[in-house]
């Protein structure tokens, strides 16, 4: 057993246990109380760590690429065996992990190699987030992303993707129903990409599968078309057209009655925006982001960690766009650990210190309620019940 104890333990989004317990039996959280009612709990030879700072649940990025470098040019990295790639791939998990990810979900590579990444980790042969992993996602010939290898066009071929991912073990299906920058002379982000019966196809084989799907959208019509097929989360979800922006306030009142999650991946880089994009530009994005907020939208965190110069560190910092919006900062850690867990299908597995719950953990220095700042000096990071002490 392991009995955690510490300043302040995180039990709901914007609650502290103060001077509290954790105590682990295993992968799995089996008392979470005061100090002195847990430690009588755990036994003389229980392993002890006593913290002075806060422990909060691990987060959660829903949105990665562990495929991509995160340099100017990741898809130049692609020019590699897959047997380095995956070497590389597992090294990106590895720093996930270190940097308080305790899962993630990888939404899009080549070959499967995502997959094998995750099995390694679930067999305990080497350290990792949980990874819930889509394999390769579906876009049309010379779409976002072609070079994975998901070029399919019609019904039948959707479907027969869709299929094949599943028997690889895909735990979500990815569609890229706009265009993106990562693509070199590919449809633009604001352009769609499928027609809506294919859209329509591959949504109710992933549905009759029980997988969730996750659609890539970045233009307005895109977006309403992936609403429209009943996708499950929207990721990026910018509102893109040619001349600008479009948020559709009719079809964001149906993303929430669908309950459908919205991840933003949000770049850790997000105060360069304006200098990237120019100040009007940007300030249009963050107040979309903002909007949506505040009519009620279920918005989920994610980094798109591997595209372009966006590293596998960047979670903490990412989080730190929320609060610049106006967003508590209690709502934006609820962001990257309850909510999203219960988007990715794990709301009864972890995202919360509970009893019952997988023991995914972080102990930080500080307050990160009052700060998020706090998240960026993580000192032991436990993930299934195993501790990773920080150097």
């Amino acid at each position: 057993m392991l009995l955690i104890t510490a300043e302040r333990v995180l039990v709901s989004a914007d609650t502290y246990l103060r001077d509290g317990a954790v105590l682990i039996d295993g992968q799995t959280i089996i008392a979470v109380g005061s100090r002195e009612q847990v430690s009588r709990q755990a036994g003389a030879d229980a392993r002890r760590i006593s913290f002075s700072g806060t422990v909060i649940p691990g987060l959660i990025d829903a949105h990665v690429h562990l495929i991509f470098d995160g340099s100017p040019d990741p898809v130049a990295a692609l020019d590699s065996t897959d047997e380095a790639l995956l070497d590389q791939m597992r090294q990106r998990a590895d720093e996930l992990l270190h940097t308080g990810v305790t899962t993630v979900r990888d939404l899009g590579d080549r070959n499967g190699l995502a997959f094998r990444v995750s099995q390694e980790i679930e067999a305990d042969s080497r350290p990792g987030p949980r990874i819930l992993a889509a394999g390769t996602p579906a876009t049309p010939p010379g779409g976002h992303c072609y070079f994975l290898g998901g070029e399919v066009s019609g019904e039948t071929a959707v479907r027969e993707l869709v299929q094949r991912n599943i028997a690889a073990g895909a735990a979500v299906i990815k569609v890229m129903t706009s265009g993106g920058g990562l693509t070199k002379g590919g449809p633009r982000s604001w352009q769609s990409q499928f027609s809506r019966k294919e859209l329509q196809a591959l949504v109710e084989e992933a549905h009759s599968a029980g997988l969730p799907v996750a659609a890539h959208a970045h233009g307005a019509d895109a977006i309403t078309e992936a609403v429209d097929a009943g996708v499950d989360t929207l990721e990026h979800c910018t509102w893109m057209t040619e001349d600008g922006f479009d948020l559709r306030h009719d079809v964001l009142q149906r993303i929430i009655e669908q309950k459908i999650a919205v991840s933003m991946t949000v770049s850790p880089h997000w105060r360069m925006l304006p200098k990237v994009f120019g100040e009007e530009r940007a300030t249009l994005m963050f107040d979309q982001v903002r909007q949506m907020a505040e009519a009620g939208a279920n918005m989920i965190v994610g980094t798109d960690a591997g595209v372009q110069r966006t590293g596998f560190d960047g979670l903490p910092r990412a989080l730190t766009f929320y609060a610049h919006l106006g967003i508590p900062n209690s709502t934006a850690l609820d962001m990257a650990t309850r909510r999203a867990a219960e988007a990715l299908g794990l709301g009864e597995v972890t995202g919360r210190i509970a009893p019952d719950f997988q023991a995914d953990l972080l102990l930080v220095d500080g307050d990160p309620l009052q700060g998020l700042e706090a998240l960026q000096r993580v000192r032991t990071v436990i993930a299934a019940g195993k501790s990773y002490e920080q150097e």
